[in-house]
């Protein structure tokens, strides 16, 4: 796996690092930027990057290859910063020599999408979620899923569960939110990037989840909530904490963020106790060291990384997420970002002054 993702963005890294070099500090054009990650922010990020590289110059290149494979990057040092929907618990960050944070970049919803030609819309509660996901529910015509839908006339056909095959932060999400719903799923399958999955059958990302979903009549699985706008996927209401069955929108994703947020951002948002928060919400996040000065990084190099960083959190950022359909920051989640990007140091010196 170490080799494959070299080779993904082994031509950008030389890119964005080898070529611009004269010493130690100094660079001779204007510097690129590599970053590798979660694939459940990419529509988000295709947008703002390429907007960022119109107005600034600087190119920056992102390979969508799962959070999973993000930390790696990072970890190997191949990458200017990581992306991920998972944050990196206490041991993973011990894992690492150099001290690691994060700063969220917006907030999206992992919605159930499923494919039932001529069901437009259906309701799921708690204990539907994991009979269905556990393997217990296996047909459309169940009598729990047609109680919970009176109203929709469900086919007489197997269900199939399609889940993430790569190490994912939208499964540790999904799972996240599970865990906290269900005892059964907490016991037998928990929580993580990566699953021993009861049942279905796995596809590479989001797009390859959404893809498989959307070509699979029969099928029901988890994806960022974007790739099934874009695609027009069908996908449930989802009961939340307070009972109500909710729709993800921009309002009710951003209803999951009303808590607090702790200093160092590391907190998941999913089964808000908000009545009208969408529960399998979460944010995404940008990961990066805080001392900047490694793997023969030039200065040039560091200064632009966090310059980007602080775009995508102001505003001209946040409302391209908001146009694809992610939540924006809020104040609360901004004010910490910034507070950590005034921490991240080039040899042991400030970078923001």
């Amino acid at each position: 796996m170490k080799n494959l993702l070299i080779v993904l963005i082994s031509v950008v890294v030389l890119a964005s690092c080898g070529g611009n070099q004269t010493e130690k500090g100094t660079s001779t054009k204007k510097v690129s930027l590599t970053a590798a990650g979660a694939t459940f922010p990419m529509p988000f990020y295709n947008l703002a990057f390429k907007k960022y590289t119109k107005e600034s110059g600087t190119l920056l290149t992102y390979g969508g290859i799962g959070s999973g494979g993000g930390i790696r990057s990072l970890k190997d040092q191949i990458v200017d910063f990581g992306a991920t929907d998972a944050f990196l618990s206490d041991k993973d960050l011990a894992e690492i020599p150099l001290k690691v944070v994060h700063i969220p970049t917006c907030i999206g919803a992992v919605v159930i999408a499923y494919n039932l030609p001529g069901v437009e819309e259906i309701k799921l509660s708690n204990q539907l979620l994991e009979d269905i996901f556990m393997g217990k529910v296996t047909n459309w015509n169940n009598t729990k899923i047609k109680d919970a839908n009176p109203e929709v006339n469900f086919p007489d056909m197997n269900i199939t569960v399609v889940h993430r095959s790569d190490g994912s932060g939208t499964t540790y999400i999904f799972s996240d939110y599970m865990s906290k719903i269900s005892q059964a799923w907490e016991s037998v399958v928990g929580k993580g990037k990566s699953l021993q999955w009861p049942i279905g059958m796995g596809a590479k990302g989001n797009p390859g989840v959404a893809g498989t979903i959307s070509q699979t009549e029969g099928s029901i699985g988890y994806i960022g909530s974007e790739y099934a706008f874009a695609q027009h996927i069908s996908y449930a209401l989802v009961q939340n904490q307070a009972g109500n069955y909710i729709k993800p929108s921009i309002e009710s994703i951003s209803a999951s963020a009303q808590g607090e947020i702790p200093t160092d951002t590391r907190v998941m948002l999913t089964n808000s106790s908000d009545p009208n928060a969408y529960p399998i919400s979460g944010f995404t996040w940008v990961i990066f060291y805080r001392e900047q000065a490694y793997n023969g990084r030039s200065k040039a190099q560091a200064e632009e990384t966090i310059k980007f960083l602080e775009w995508i959190i102001a505003s001209d950022a946040q409302a391209v997420a908001q146009s694809v359909n992610y939540a924006p920051l809020p104040e609360k989640a901004i004010e910490l970002s910034k507070e950590i990007l005034k921490s991240i140091t080039y040899e042991g010196q400030a970078i923001l002054k």
